[in-house]
């Protein structure tokens, strides 16, 4: 009995050490939650973001995307975000100084080949000033904030170009654009370098959206899923690539619409509002887990 009673006593001071080690575990459980909770501003903005989690503003990227390019063609039957065309045009401005008898060749620069050469040139400015990102961070929260806000301050440069310019939105013939002056070039340059710089931060995030820009390979791409055809199931593949395509045809649609009611400059100011809103819809995108 008295052995009982010492090992009685022996045992309480173990249980009362492991309950005040599982109480202090608790503790320390909830100061790291806490801490947790507690994350700067800073630290959450230098944070990657997760690219599976992107859709939406991607898709808003594309809206643009039409949006942008339809104010382009519109007055000048240019497509500022679809190079190839512009690339293609230059060619045959060159293959023309060929064409026919020496004293009848056509050594004229065009108009529609000078406002070709100038998207080609600003595109392409626009996705090298993207490569900024590189040094930053492609998937940092603050670069994609960063270059979605330059992009908004490019877009409104067009504006007011375009506000100074004082010209007709829409041609109604190839031979004939809308725009002709100086501002109007500044114009269509602000309007491609922003697509340049848009067009390198969708690739950066490397996802089914691909650049947000050209969908001549995401409507292969599309073609070729092999599980295109399987509408029971959430196709990741298939279906992004799906919303990139209505993103830019509905952006196009709306795009027109407004131009056709209130002018290019009217129509660029309001892309600024849809910008700014994309700018601020990356504090939202959630961060990317750590791998374990």
């Amino acid at each position: 009995m008295a052995t009982e009673g010492v090992t009685t006593k022996t045992e309480r001071p173990g249980t009362m050490s492991t309950v005040a080690g599982s109480s202090q575990s608790k503790e320390d459980v909830e100061h790291g939650l806490a801490r947790k909770e507690t994350v700067s501003l800073w630290t959450y903005l230098n944070a990657d973001v997760d690219p599976s989690q992107t859709t939406a503003p991607l898709a808003m990227y594309c809206f643009m995307t039409g949006y942008i390019d339809v104010v382009s063609f519109s007055a000048i039957f240019v497509w500022c975000g679809f190079q190839t065309g512009n690339f293609a045009q230059l060619a045959l401005a060159l293959a023309r100084l060929f064409e026919g008898a020496p004293s009848f060749r056509d050594h004229t620069f065009h108009r529609a080949d000078q406002q070709a050469l100038c998207s080609l040139i600003a595109f392409n400015m626009g996705a090298f000033i993207g490569r900024l990102g590189d040094r930053v961070g492609a998937h940092k929260r603050i670069w994609l904030i960063a270059g979605t806000f330059i992009q908004a301050v490019l877009t409104m440069a067009g504006a007011i170009a375009f506000w100074k310019a004082g010209q007709d939105s829409i041609a109604n013939q190839r031979d004939d654009p809308a725009w002709t002056n100086a501002l109007s070039f500044v114009g269509l340059a602000f309007m491609s370098a922003s697509l340049g710089v848009q067009g390198i931060l969708g690739k950066r995030l490397n996802t089914q959206f691909g650049t947000t820009i050209v969908l001549t390979t995401v409507w292969v791409e599309l073609m070729s899923d092999p599980r295109l055809f399987r509408f029971r199931q959430r196709v990741m593949t298939r279906d992004h690539r799906l919303i990139a395509a209505v993103a830019l045809f509905l952006g196009a649609f709306v795009g027109r619409a407004i131009l056709g009611q209130l002018g290019t400059a009217a129509t660029m100011g309001i892309g600024v509002g849809f910008r700014m809103f994309i700018t601020f819809s990356w504090i939202f995108v959630p961060n990317k887990l750590p791998r374990l």
